[in-house]
């Protein structure tokens, strides 16, 4: 599990760093300042939960189920909040309308958030040693 943490970690922000790079070169012409902004937002929270990933992959003291559960729920909350984010500020670039998605964007969120409780709450858990 410790491996898919990381290397979901990285990939996170890779492809962050990557779509981030993108949108102020390639996009900037193509979409409106509001519409960028929206994408930098999918980008920054990708970026945040692939550190976030980073940090459970190397932190000591985490049960296994308990990282098992924060990957998870971050791995689709990124997928659902970021990647409708990334649909949804380009909507105007393609003949679908992904407004019909809107509604995955906070459900994205709340996995996300989801995970950082479940991290907390762990961590409140803990033992003194």
């Amino acid at each position: 599990m410790k491996k898919e943490v990381l290397i979901t970690g990285v990939i996170f922000g890779l492809i962050a760093i990557i779509l981030g790079a993108f949108a102020a070169h390639g996009l900037k012409p193509h979409l409106t300042p509001d519409q960028r902004i929206t994408f930098e937002t999918g980008v920054k929270y990708q970026m945040y939960s692939g550190l976030f990933l980073l940090f459970l992959g190397i932190v000591n003291g985490i049960s296994e189920r308990v990282k098992k559960i924060c990957f998870y729920l971050t791995l689709f909350g990124v997928i659902l909040f970021s990647g409708s984010i990334f649909l949804l500020a380009t909507n105007s670039l393609t003949s679908f309308d992904f407004t019909v998605i809107a509604l995955i964007t906070p459900l994205g969120g709340t996995l996300m958030i989801a995970a950082w409780i479940v991290l907390l709450v762990s961590f409140f858990k803990l033992k003194k040693k």
